[in-house]
């Protein structure tokens, strides 16, 4: 497996690829990597990629002041190992400094309504940083296709339609959602979580599958009432609700009933991490 810091060889790399007729796939991540990170490779792989780039950055413009930045979890030894293991080809391990010019002033910005809501509305700022820096790696490597994870449900959409308004030639393909056994979804921000506040986040999980399970016995469910339980479902549980929404699974355009097809997504506190979660009913 090749390992980068410098873009540029990064670029030279892609670029020696596809002129030999190699078909590459991206999977951009933020580190901290997990089974649901290896998950995406695994993807890729199934997918027929011949030559598979990790990218491996913490990235300072998806976060606000008062976010966890500085103690996001970061250990490129074990990731890299990780990567390998899995069957990339390629892992790149950029610093804000050669990712962003002291002066950089050009932004990504998705000025609609996916990026207007849920943690679009939460977060303002996150999502002009992640087209930003996805646009960058999409230049860079030039890839045929890149795996992002269904976790960040929003991210996808907003990325796709950032493939698809600007050009990009580049195919988005979402990975399910890897789980524990337990049912809580993987995220490297699990690890801030205590034992107590763990068991407490199961009830994401769990709230997303009774909304299935009442869609799939009554056909639909009206979304008013359905959100008044999931959200006091979750308040019991001992989290704080950031929120609770159904949308449509493409546009994110939000729905007054829920039908088969739709999403459901959630934010909610356990203690001080912040934790989404979703489904297709």
């Amino acid at each position: 497996m090749k390992k980068f810091e410098d873009p540029e060889k990064l670029r030279s790399w892609a670029r020696k690829a596809r002129l030999a007729g190699r078909k590459i796939a991206l999977v951009p991540t933020m580190g901290a990597l997990h089974a649901g990170h290896l998950s995406l490779i695994a993807a890729a792989k199934r997918k027929g990629a011949d030559e598979i780039a990790v990218s491996v950055f913490v990235n300072p413009t998806q976060f606000g002041p008062k976010e966890d930045y500085a103690k996001y979890p970061r250990d490129h030894a074990a990731d890299a190992k990780k990567c390998a293991a899995a069957g990339a080809t390629a892992i790149f391990f950029p610093t804000p400094e050669n990712m962003y010019a002291s002066d950089h002033s050009v932004w990504v910005v998705e000025d609609g309504a996916l990026s207007g809501s849920l943690c679009g509305a939460r977060r303002p700022g996150h999502f002009r940083g992640v087209c930003t820096v996805v646009a960058k790696l999409f230049n860079l490597v030039q890839p045929d296709f890149a795996v992002f994870g269904q976790k960040d449900f929003q991210q996808a959409a907003i990325v796709r339609r950032m493939a698809r308004d600007l050009s990009f030639g580049v195919e988005i393909v979402v990975a399910p959602i890897v789980r524990e056994e337990s049912g809580l979804a993987l995220s490297s921000r699990n690890a801030y979580l205590s034992a107590e506040e763990k068991t407490r986040a199961l009830a994401l999980s769990a709230t997303l599958k009774e909304l299935k399970a009442g869609v799939a016995a009554k056909g639909a469910l009206p979304w008013k009432a359905a959100r008044a339980r999931a959200a006091a479902a979750l308040e019991r549980a001992g989290l704080a609700v950031d929120y609770v929404e159904a949308v449509d699974a493409a546009d994110l355009t939000p729905v007054k009933t829920l039908r088969k097809g739709n999403a459901v997504l959630l934010a909610a506190f356990a203690g001080k991490t912040r934790l989404i979660d979703n489904c297709v009913v």
